[in-house]
């Protein structure tokens, strides 16, 4: 994508954000924030299917670089291991948006409408997610049920680290992941 697209994303994603912050999401027009952004609504329309989209940007990136990173694990590793040694090979990626994901989580967080869309992209990643570990030889069943746990445990983290960025995502994943060990092996009898 030539430098000026990404330049035009940008500032669309920015004035978005800003808007939806000043004013709610339900109360800001695609007009008002290609305005902001100094384009035309023609424009935004170019670059992002709705309103919602600009919050949700970068779904299949993340997609491509999660089924990579989990096909890449290495094979010693079991399931619930592939997934956080996935996660921490593309923490770089979450870093680097980190600027834009914590306050879009704020807005996410007070706006029902995108509560929904990011359930509905969750539920995407999840499924991405077991098919990769699918590709790995994990049964299909197992392979929904712990990229169900594995997308659990990154939310967990990224919450903690959304609210206390002076500890890194990998330290806050490394835990998150411990915890899921340390239910599972808590010696709780199973359900019959």
């Amino acid at each position: 994508m030539p430098r000026d697209k990404d330049d035009v994303r940008r500032r669309l994603r920015t004035a978005a954000l800003a808007l939806y912050r000043e004013r709610g999401y339900d109360r800001t027009t695609t007009a008002e924030i290609a305005a902001r952004a100094g384009v035309t609504e023609r424009t935004f329309f170019r670059h992002f299917p709705d309103k919602r989209e600009v919050l949700f940007e970068g779904e299949a990136r993340l997609h491509a670089a999660m089924t990579a990173a989990i096909v890449a694990a290495p094979h010693t590793l079991g399931s619930m291991e592939a997934l956080l040694w996935a996660f921490r090979s593309i923490e770089r990626m979450f870093e680097d948006n980190r600027p834009f994901t914590g306050p879009a989580q704020e807005v996410i967080a007070c706006t029902p409408a995108l509560q929904e869309r990011q359930l509905a992209k969750t539920a995407s990643t999840i499924a991405i997610t077991a098919e990769a570990l699918q590709r790995r030889g994990v049964e299909a069943n197992l392979a929904t049920l712990a990229a169900g746990a594995g997308m659990a445990a990154f939310g967990h983290a990224a919450h903690a680290w959304f609210a206390d960025p002076s500890v890194s995502l990998g330290t806050y994943l490394e835990r998150a992941f411990q915890a899921l060990r340390g239910l599972s092996a808590s010696g709780a009898p199973a359900p019959r």
